[in-house]
């Protein structure tokens, strides 16, 4: 069982949704990833993803993007952020999910990424884009190295492709809130509510809803039927906004404590 299924155990014996929080691995500095994640775990964040600076990262809109940039400039590498990995793990236990593209991990090469990962402290890995129905070979490497594997369902997903999602993923499930690119939006989708309840009647396990939840009340809205919300855009652009500020952690503090608080609201 790994950090990820501990973790999703454990939310559901307390009866709250947790709190999935998204970070570009390098930005604004590679020395300052970790104590971002710190600062994340703090505010009350129970999972990290730990996104791969990628230089066509088509999923991701345009805050994450430009994080992806200035991570890259900064000299971050896929190796640089099992680095990273290895320095979270000498202070936190937190679950961390590797979040890349396909090219990446062809380049590092599947099966050095899964033991590296695993060796590093990384609990599962989102390939962003990759195709369910190409995953036999990476699901089979990850699973060797105990490692999760996330896979996304999105309104548009067949009840084929829901299935499949079902079957392949480990740890918990990612539902896509609204179809497009990752970004903070002014309202909730209202395609999350029919998605999850199509994704329960297939899978037990646990769901994610990410893609435009940016608020407190958004994570109140959907943290009343998912499992966890994932946040990126707007921890993303915080990061912008301040990276040069000592603050910068404090700001992230509070953010996580703001999105929590919505999450409390969500059961209550």
């Amino acid at each position: 069982m790994t950090r990820i299924s501990r973790l999703f155990d454990r939310l559901k014996q307390e009866g709250r949704p947790g709190l999935i929080a998204y970070l570009t691995a390098g930005d604004p500095a590679p020395n300052r990833t970790a104590s971002l994640v710190a600062a994340l775990e703090r505010g009350g964040a129970d999972l990290i993803e730990l996104g791969v600076p990628f230089s066509d990262p088509v999923a991701d809109g345009p805050v994450i993007q430009r994080a992806s940039e200035r991570a890259l400039k900064g000299g971050m590498t896929l190796p640089g952020v099992l680095r990273i990995a290895e320095e979270i793990r000498k202070q936190s236990e937190i679950p961390l999910l590797l979040f890349t593209y396909m090219n990446p991990l062809i380049r590092y090469g599947l099966d050095k990424l899964a033991k590296d990962a695993a060796a590093g402290g990384i609990d599962g890995c989102l390939l962003i884009d990759l195709s369910v129905e190409e995953a036999a070979k990476y699901i089979g490497v990850m699973r060797a190295n105990n490692l999760d594997t996330v896979f996304l369902a999105a309104p548009t997903s067949t009840e084929r492709r829901l299935k499949l999602v079902a079957e392949y993923s480990s740890g918990f499930v990612y539902l896509v809130s609204r179809t497009g690119v990752t970004g903070e939006r002014v309202s909730v989708s209202e395609a999350v509510g029919p998605l999850v309840a199509s994704m329960r009647a297939v899978s037990p396990l646990p769901l994610a809803v990410g893609f435009g939840i940016a608020t407190a009340d958004h994570a109140a809205q959907v943290g009343a039927f998912a499992d966890a919300v994932v946040v990126g855009s707007a921890i993303v652009r915080t990061i912008e906004n301040y990276g040069d500020d000592p603050a910068l952690e404090s700001k992230l503090e509070a953010l996580a404590r703001e999105l929590r608080s919505g999450l409390e609201r969500a059961r209550k």
